[in-house]
């Protein structure tokens, strides 16, 4: 990336940055979300939004940990094991949206950042307990089933999935842009998605220290927001 092009790609962030916060300002001061944030024995942090207006629970799970935790060599990590902790925890081995999909759930899936993890599903009230008993499950209980099968399965997932971006139009822009705004080593310097060689060097050890670093209910925060309360949350 030539230095002039370095200069436009801040501009750009600068002015959108300065949108953003021109309309955040505005609407600030009309946003009140009420809810209750507790913590439990185990660590996991847990925030309650009671909303009525329909018997249905949005369920967010996210963890503290992201593409900035990868070491040089091992990026890609955490969007690859986002999509492991899709197929299976060893109290329920197979897909894990199966049995949501089955009563009702709507809006499952996951997404990988530069600071964090997060699985999310919107469930019917009565289903609440089963899609909890599922987090729990993969969060405590999910490297017995994590094999080299699945791994070099979803391995190829992320590569496709990879491909297919990189062959977009301006593709790997967002690559240079982060090359431009951070120096070598800085943990934000890579894309979430990582480079192929790491994805292709990546072992079974490695995803299994993975979890073991960074899958713990000390680091999640637990969000319940809609047909629930507090007490309810903490029951």
């Amino acid at each position: 990336m030539t230095p002039k092009s370095v200069l436009l790609a801040l501009a750009g962030l600068a002015l959108l940055a300065a949108a953003d916060a021109g309309a955040g300002s505005a609407a600030a001061g009309g946003v009140d979300i009420p809810f209750t944030r507790f913590t439990l024995d185990n660590g996991l942090t847990v925030i309650v939004h009671e909303d009525r207006k329909a018997p249905i629970v949005a369920v967010g799970v996210w963890y503290h940990v992201g593409s900035k935790d990868e070491r040089t060599g091992k990026t890609g990590f955490a969007h690859l094991f986002e999509h492991i902790m899709f197929e299976g925890s060893e109290n329920h081995d197979d897909r894990f949206s199966k049995p949501l999909e089955l009563v009702g759930a709507t809006s499952l899936n996951g997404t990988t950042w530069l600071d964090r993890t997060n699985y999310f599903e919107n469930v019917p009230t009565p289903a609440l307990e089963l899609a909890l008993w599922l987090e729990s499950d993969r969060m405590g209980h999910l490297l017995g089933v994590v094999t080299q099968e699945k791994l070099d399965q979803e391995r190829g997932v992320v590569k496709n999935e990879k491909r297919q971006g990189d062959n977009q139009p301006y593709g790997k822009v967002n690559y240079r842009v982060l090359e431009g705004l951070f120096p070598p080593g800085h943990p934000y310097r890579h894309s979430t998605i990582g480079s192929m060689d790491d994805l292709d060097a990546a072992s079974l050890e490695d995803v299994h220290q993975w979890f073991r670093d960074y899958y713990g209910a000390a680091n999640t925060v637990l969000v319940l927001a809609g047909d629930i309360d507090a007490a309810t949350g903490k029951a």
